[in-house]
């Protein structure tokens, strides 16, 4: 059963040593996802999934002790999925986590996270809403307290300079999934509209959408302490228990 969620964006900048001189304009979304970790903390859960966005060789299943890194961004930084099992092999399964992953990890190191079992999932964004909610629902199965760290980002549309260029329909497509993550309302997570997400570069949809799914029936209550777009794309901290 799901008994407690944080939801995060994932963009590399939230790492200082990626974000280097443009570190400072993501302290406050830094911070928010620092607190909203305590609420899984606080949750004593038996089993915590990172659920993130990935490309299709990412995708999956990515045990405790899976390892990523920011190379890729410029920086020659590595982080961990959790601590390895005791007796088990370093690195997970070699593959490599998505970048979405990574930031978790990296969060979820930085926070010192030692409260349970950690592993990761990584979710393609075409995943249909249907597949979501069932993959939450398996996910929230697999033990009797199970929490969630959900990471993915709203539009890339959001201004001139963001990522997509400007679309006008992007910040009521965020407002929509803020009042959602805000509220714990799994209806209207679920009713965020596919081609829309497409269209304005979200990529936390999927992942929402799967969080979604894990809280049906489990009556959580919803905290936003975070929504702002600073690069033209739509950053949102949730914390739902």
């Amino acid at each position: 059963m799901l008994v407690a969620a944080a939801v995060c964006p994932c963009p590399p900048l939230l790492v200082p040593e990626v974000a280097a001189g443009a570190a400072p304009e993501m302290d406050d979304a830094r911070a928010a996802c620092y607190d909203v970790i305590g609420v899984l903390a606080a949750a004593r859960a038996d089993r915590l999934v990172v659920v993130g966005p990935a490309e299709q060789a990412a995708r999956g299943v990515h045990p405790q002790g899976a390892r990523g890194s920011f190379r890729s961004f410029g920086v020659d930084l590595e982080v961990s999925l959790g601590k390895p099992p005791e007796g088990g092999p370093g690195g997970g399964d070699g593959r490599a986590l998505p970048p979405s992953l990574a930031v978790g990890a990296w969060l979820l190191e930085r926070t010192g996270w030692s409260s349970a079992p950690v592993e990761g999932l990584g979710v393609g964004e075409p995943l249909s809403r249907e597949r979501c909610a069932a993959a939450g629902r398996d996910l929230a199965a697999t033990a009797g307290r199970v929490a969630l760290l959900v990471l993915g980002d709203g539009s890339a549309c959001r201004t001139l300079k963001a990522p997509g260029w400007f679309d006008e329909r992007a910040t009521a497509f965020d407002a929509a999934a803020a009042r959602a993550l805000g509220a714990a309302d799994v209806s209207g997570l679920l009713e965020l509209d596919e081609e829309l997400a497409y269209e304005l570069q979200v990529s936390g949809r999927a992942s929402w959408q799967v969080l979604a799914g894990a809280a049906e029936d489990a009556g959580l209550s919803g905290r936003l302490l975070y929504d702002a777009a600073p690069y033209g794309v739509g950053y949102l901290v949730a914390g739902w228990s």
